[in-house]
């Protein structure tokens, strides 16, 4: 099995943007990194759930949390799951961002962290389309990378992602009081048996 390669250091000066479908994402599979570097300047965004006042005013509970500033979307989040366009999806992305240009941008991995979720899937293929095209620039992109074995089992780090980094566990601990404390989640939830105190990333310059 591969070595991971070294955790790198996220610079105090560092313009980070995570993008992802749904408010808690950025928590569940990033928080332990934004926790970690608090200096650095955050912004999280979640393409869904704005007119949900519940999770909307946990999503902006949990970002004071994290030291970070963020904005939400409100595309279509049923329980079908019907497909949205890339281009609905990618210009929503970029009427929340503040600004085209990050030196680090995080976001959803190619076949979602679970199986299965399409917002998911949609949100880091917008992502990456964005930067292809240039519309959105980064120095470098961080896509989770997290399988449950086609459901066989919770989601945990790919072991042979690019990079993994054990969270210290007082940062663990922060990061399971914002799922159950603040976005309210049961400790026998999904979310919270799911919170990683390993978070892994697939890595692209």
């Amino acid at each position: 099995m591969a070595k991971p390669k070294e955790f790198p250091r996220i610079d105090d000066s560092s313009d980070c943007a995570v993008i992802v479908a749904h408010p808690d994402d950025e928590t569940l599979w990033a928080g332990g990194t934004i926790l970690l570097h608090p200096d650095a300047r955050w912004t999280v965004i979640t393409i869904c759930r704005r007119s949900d006042q519940d999770r909307s005013e946990r999503f902006f509970r949990a970002l004071k949390e994290l030291s970070a500033a963020g904005a939400m979307g409100d595309l279509d989040d049923g329980p079908e799951q019907s497909p949205l366009t890339g281009s609905e999806v990618q210009n929503t992305i970029l009427e929340l961002l503040p600004s085209d240009k990050f030196d680090l941008i995080i976001t959803h991995g190619p076949w979602g962290e679970y199986t299965r979720h399409l917002r998911h899937e949609e949100t880091g293929k917008a992502v990456i389309a964005l930067c292809k095209s240039e519309r959105l620039l980064a120095k470098e992109i961080w896509r989770f990378a997290y399988t449950d074995g086609d459901g066989k089992y919770l989601p945990q780090p790919v072991q042979n992602a690019d990079l993994r980094m054990k969270l210290p566990e007082k940062i663990w601990q922060k990061k399971y009081d914002i799922i159950t404390g603040v976005y309210g989640f049961g400790p026998d939830s999904f979310e919270a048996k799911t919170t990683p105190a390993e978070e892994a990333f697939w890595r692209f310059s």
